[in-house]
């Protein structure tokens, strides 16, 4: 069977041994196997720290969490209950069925809908259905953000948000190269005052690595990017996910997590395509997709940035 649930996990087995595994406590990817032509035997993709809760009892540090419908501390008026990152990422979902089931591809839909304990910190009508299909070198997610309102009042009853795909992409992190972000406007988010994080900043480097404390918020980023280090790689192709996040704590943050487990942050780097910057929206009645494919890069491809 292609799809396997259990024990509140979902698994999907591709024909040629590539597999994702999620789950449904907040519809988390918590794991990505695959290889590539010349190295046809699956490896995790992504990490996830030995340390994270994966009973539901807290967000998973790792694989891919949802994040919805606030992005960090919340910043929109009508989010100010919710927690950092919003309510999706520590939330039950329902598995819904499988969309595709063939030899190229198989796919999944979960949904969430308001329940009581989201109503009592946010009372907008919703609903969301996350898409997760995997193939032999790639797995996609696809969020579709649906405003279920029937109000027709004007000015229109529109659903306000962020949204974002938090990949923890398993890599050497010191070796690592983010591209192509050059000339691109970033907003640092390491920087110590709250005036020079919310000044806006010009990427200038071709490759951008994360050698250092790094959390970096591109706006408008362009939407296919290169995760690349000696050896192997991901690209990430997006859409209506204006900008991306890239992140690692290195030692200086990573040792301050709970969850991470000693040294973690040496082995992944976080490259997080989302609209977070500004808010999207919906009208009443129509739904808004945020989709990213990640594929494994089969040749080594690097750039000069030294």
């Amino acid at each position: 069977m292609p799809v396997k649930q259990a024990s509140g996990r979902v698994t999907l087995i591709h024909a040629k041994g590539s597999s994702v595994e999620l789950l449904l406590y907040g519809a988390t990817v918590i794991s990505w196997k695959a290889g590539t032509i010349a190295e046809p035997q699956p490896i995790e993709r992504l990490f996830v720290s030995s340390k994270a809760a994966v009973d539901g009892s807290k967000p998973v540090r790792g694989g891919i969490p949802v994040i919805f419908p606030c992005f960090g501390p919340p910043s929109h008026p009508e989010h100010m209950k919710l927690a950092q990152h919003g309510f999706a990422r520590n939330e039950v979902w329902k598995f819904d069925s499988i969309v595709m089931d063939n030899d190229e591809s198989v796919s999944v839909r979960l949904t969430l809908e308001p329940t009581a304990g989201i109503i009592a910190k946010y009372d907008k009508p919703f609903r969301l259905a996350y898409v997760v299909t995997l193939a032999e070198h790639q797995i996609s997610t696809d969020l579709h953000v649906t405003n279920t309102s029937t109000s027709t009042a004007y000015p229109p009853d529109n659903l306000e948000f962020q949204a974002l795909f938090h990949n923890y992409i398993r890599a050497p992190a010191n070796d690592v190269l983010v591209f192509p972000l050059q000339n691109k406007s970033y907003f640092d988010k390491t920087e110590a005052s709250e005036e020079a994080r919310n000044k806006s900043k010009v990427e200038t480097r071709a490759g951008v690595d994360v050698r250092q404390f790094t959390d970096s918020v591109y706006e408008d980023a362009g939407g296919k990017y290169e995760v690349t280090w000696p050896g192997g790689g991901v690209e990430i192709t997006v859409r209506e996910l204006k900008d991306v996040v890239v992140w690692n704590p290195q030692q200086a943050a990573g040792a301050k997590m709970g969850d991470m487990e000693d040294g973690g942050w040496e082995r992944y780097v976080c490259v997080e395509p989302g609209y977070v910057r500004g808010f999207a929206k919906i009208e009443p009645g129509k739904t808004w997709i945020g989709q990213q494919v990640i594929s494994v890069i089969h040749q080594e491809r690097r750039i000069n940035q030294l």
